[in-house]
C-alpha cells in the first residue's frame, strides 16, 4: 500500500476547489482503512506540491457520517503531506459571525457518535493529546491570509460538530448557543483529530454560510442555500489557500509534528 507519489501540503474541500491547482493529475492511493472519498490531485501551488481531496467525493455521494475520514488521512500521509488545509461550510451560533464570514478555529466540541475517530484500536493503547485541536503553526498564517484578501476574519471561535445529516433542531442549536460556541459543522471530527493521531498540521477555515435556527428570528436553512452561499464564495477560499500555502514552510517544526512523544505509557 506504499505509493511512490508525493505532495507536502493537502487540502479537504469541495469540488470547486480542483482549480486550485496547475497542472493536477490525479492518483489513487490504497489504504488498510478501505478507499479514501476519490482520486487525489497532485500538482502545484505557488510553487510547491499539493494533494486536494473532496471529502464528500466529486459528486458529493458521501454524507458527512458515511465519509471514511481515516483512509482520506492515511492516504495524506502516504503522501508524505505534512499539513493539511481544510475549508468547510459551517452555520454561525452568533450573529456576529455574519454569513459570508470565516472563523479560523482554535477549539472543538464532539457530538458525533458511531464514527471510526482513530488509528489505535489496540493492542497498545494510545493517548494523543488535543487539547488545542487545530496548528499553533497554521492558525496565525490562515488569519493573516484572509485578514489580507479584506474578508471579515474570526481569529478564533469554538465549533460544535453534529453527526448530521440532519441539521439541529432549536432546542439543540439554542443550547449550543448558551454554551457560547460560534460555529456548527459536520465534518470538522474525526478529521482534525486523526491528522493530530498522525502528527499533521491542520487548520480549519469555517466559511460561514448561514445562520443557526437557535438564533430568535431565524428561519430554518436548507442544504441548497448553504452551497449557493458556499459556491458564491469559493473564489475567495481558494485565493486564501493560495496565500496559505504559500506561507507555509514544508521544511519547519511544530508541535504538531510531536503528538506522539509521551502518547504510550
Amino acid at each position: 500500500m506504499q505509493t511512490t507519489e508525493r505532495a507536502d501540503i493537502g487540502v479537504f474541500g469541495g469540488s470547486g476547489f480542483y482549480s486550485l491547482i496547475e497542472n493536477a493529475r490525479e492518483v489513487w492511493v490504497e489504504t488498510p482503512y478501505g478507499p479514501p472519498s476519490d482520486l487525489i490531485a497532485l500538482g502545484e501551488i505557488a510553487g510547491k506540491k499539493v494533494a486536494f481531496l473532496p471529502r464528500h467525493g466529486k459528486d458529493h455521494r458521501f454524507p458527512p457520517q458515511s465519509i471514511n475520514y481515516r483512509a482520506n488521512l492515511w492516504a495524506m500521509k502516504m503522501l508524505g503531506v505534512g499539513s493539511i488545509i481544510a475549508p468547510n461550510a459551517c452555520g454561525s451560533l452568533k450573529k456576529e459571525v455574519k454569513p459570508g464570514s470565516m472563523v479560523v478555529c482554535d477549539q472543538l466540541v464532539d457530538r458525533t457518535n458511531g464514527r471510526k475517530d482513530s488509528f489505535y484500536d489496540g493492542p497498545v493503547t494510545t493517548h494523543v493529546s488535543f487539547a488545542d485541536p487545530y496548528c499553533p503553526t497554521l492558525r496565525p498564517i490562515a488569519v493573516d491570509a484572509l485578514k489580507s484578501l479584506g474578508i471579515e476574519t474570526h481569529e478564533r471561535g469554538t465549533v460544535v460538530v453534529i453527526q448530521g445529516p440532519r441539521f439541529s433542531t432549536r432546542a439543540e442549536s439554542l443550547w449550543y448557543q448558551n454554551q457560547g460556541w460560534e460555529v456548527i459543522n459536520m465534518t470538522q471530527y474525526p478529521e482534525s483529530y486523526l491528522a493530530r493521531e498522525m502528527e499533521i498540521c491542520f487548520v480549519n477555515i469555517s466559511l460561514i454560510t448561514d445562520y443557526d435556527v437557535g438564533i430568535e428570528g431565524i428561519a430554518p436553512v436548507s442544504h441548497r442555500e448553504v452551497m449557493e452561499v458556499f459556491k458564491k464564495n469559493n473564489d475567495r477560499v481558494k485565493d486564501a489557500i493560495g496565500k496559505i500555502v504559500e506561507k507555509i514552510d514544508v521544511a519547519g517544526d511544530c508541535s504538531c509534528r510531536h503528538a506522539q512523544e509521551g502518547a504510550r505509557g
